[in-house]
């Protein structure tokens, strides 16, 4: 899918990096991007009606161009295969690697309530507090100007501190505050299977950690019929990467040997993994949705049909969007055509 994002950004980026001596993308050039007015992200879509305006933006555009350019990135890739790993996708794994050390520092308090422990408070005021000088650590100096707005992306990835549930939005916030690094010429072209493989992995091990040692509940979970309690981006691009595999078939993901085999390469199996581990029962009745997308025939159906369902269960879901910021990189005006 040929993308205004791939274009404006990515192909800009390597168009830029790639210059008339012939240099490569990973190279250190500087680049040069449109002019934005940084400003603090916020909610714009505040009644059902509003929906239209989200659908039509130039942030829906721009996002769902992220996530399908990286779908087309990871295609027939493993997690375990070499890619270019840049200062500035180290710097994005520190900072998670930060997080993940926060959770440590503050460990589950006793509390009759099972779930939602109120340990998280603690954990996520820490993140609010720091947030801009994390994202410090990764944008450079020349670029400063963004990070208050880049920050609120990161905020908003981790979970609701009041309710203390986390599910398809705040992913989709990871997703935004990449795509906007992505904006600002962070990350580049030559990072896409980093951003994937490398970041993105340590941002779904650290949700994990979270979910499990604070006992996050699902955010608007729709039970057994819901793809995932809390994640959907690994399915889709975990779904391309097993396209025009020789083998693996959609049918073996309910297979616990094959998954125990191939779990460490294709993010899919990974989140299989994790569903047992989490879940008891039979696999039909705790994930139904997962067990009726076993039964199709090959992956590339697979992939199409969870991009639809993404837009149709996630992005076109006022609960969920009403929660999702706008400001000078993901903006609300109408996408130009």
């Amino acid at each position: 899918v040929k993308s205004p994002f791939l274009y404006q950004v990515l192909t800009a980026t390597m168009a830029e990096t790639e210059g008339m001596d012939g240099s490569s993308p990973e190279e250190d050039v500087p680049l040069s991007f449109p002019k934005y007015d940084f400003i603090i992200p916020k909610k714009e879509i505040h009644i059902v009606t509003d929906m239209g305006k989200w659908k039509r933006s130039q942030a829906y555009a721009d996002y769902m161009g992220f996530i399908l350019t990286l779908n087309e990135s990871v295609k027939g890739k493993k997690m375990t295969s070499d890619y270019n790993v840049s200062k500035p996708i180290e710097q994005l794994v520190a900072l998670l690697n930060t997080l993940d050390k926060w959770i440590d520092e503050t460990p589950p308090v006793d509390q009759p309530s099972r779930f939602g422990n109120k340990a998280f408070r603690t954990w996520y005021a820490k993140l609010e507090q720091e947030a801009e000088n994390l994202v410090t650590t990764v944008v450079p100096e020349e670029q400063k100007e963004a990070v208050p707005e880049v920050a609120v992306y990161l905020k908003e990835a981790v979970g609701n501190s009041t309710r203390i549930d986390y599910g398809t939005g705040h992913e989709a916030a990871f997703a935004a505050f990449l795509c906007c690094l992505c904006k600002i010429g962070v990350l580049k072209i030559s990072d896409q299977l980093a951003i994937v493989f490398k970041v993105f992995e340590r941002y779904l091990d650290l949700m994990r950690k979270l979910q499990k040692t604070y006992r996050m509940e699902p955010a608007g979970s729709q039970g057994v019929w819901g793809l995932d309690d809390f994640q959907f981006l690994p399915f889709i691009w975990g779904s391309s990467q097993l396209k025009d595999h020789p083998t693996l078939e959609p049918r073996h993901f309910v297979d616990e040997k094959i998954v125990n085999e191939y779990y460490k390469d294709y993010m899919f199996l990974e989140c299989i993994k994790f569903i047992t581990e989490m879940k008891t029962g039979p696999f039909a009745e705790h994930s139904n949705q997962l067990w009726n997308i076993s039964a199709v025939p090959a992956w590339s159906k697979v992939n199409q049909g969870l991009i639809r369902m993404y837009k149709a269960e996630c992005l076109e879901k006022f609960p969920v969007i009403q929660h999702f910021k706008f400001g000078s990189l993901l903006p609300i005006q109408p996408a130009k055509s």
